[in-house]
């Protein structure tokens, strides 16, 4: 994942275009916004959110209106409009899961890293928010961290701690 400044022009990579280009291929010609998802998924995949530019210039690959692009990817949560963390921690905060912790998970996170909900380290390593219904009640609370939103369940603060130290050890090692 690159960081990118907020004002940084954003120029998308030929691998990219061909990623770009392999998805526009599953659909009808003529029917190319309809790759647009998945575009935006590698766009954020490579950059690590959505900037302004970037989903002009998607916008300009499928020869669409760029309203069409903020208008999605500001409906879908998946999506960052703002520079995150290398690591996003999304917890899940709705009804099942508070009632086993997940605000108490919250509050560890929190103050484990530093940081308020949807801020970012100053290591630029983690970024957290709550987030609504991730399907899994039976195992709550509940968290999954992107970019590869990898689950994991039955949380503890123990379990978050390890979680954020194997994330520290990770990045270290790149």
């Amino acid at each position: 994942m690159l960081s990118v400044k907020e004002n940084m022009t954003v120029e998308f990579s030929l691998s990219l275009l061909e990623k770009f280009a392999e998805v526009v291929a599953r659909y009808p010609k003529g029917k190319q916004k309809s790759g647009l998802l998945p575009i935006l998924h590698l766009v954020q995949a490579e950059y690590g959110w959505l900037s302004v530019d970037a989903m002009d210039k998607v916008a300009a690959y499928l020869d669409i209106r760029p309203i069409e692009v903020y208008e999605v990817a500001t409906f879908y949560t998946m999506f960052f409009l703002e520079p995150k963390g290398k690591y996003v921690l999304e917890i899940c905060r709705t009804g099942p899961c508070c009632l086993v912790g997940a605000e108490r998970m919250m509050q560890h996170i929190e103050d484990r890293l530093g940081v308020k909900e949807g801020d970012v380290t100053a290591d630029g390593l983690f970024s957290w928010r709550g987030v609504e219904c991730l399907a899994a009640c039976g195992y709550a609370p509940v968290l999954q961290i992107g970019p590869e939103y990898t689950f994991y369940e039955n949380l503890t603060e123990e379990k978050v701690d390890q979680l954020i130290d194997e994330l520290k050890q990770k990045a270290q090692t790149k």
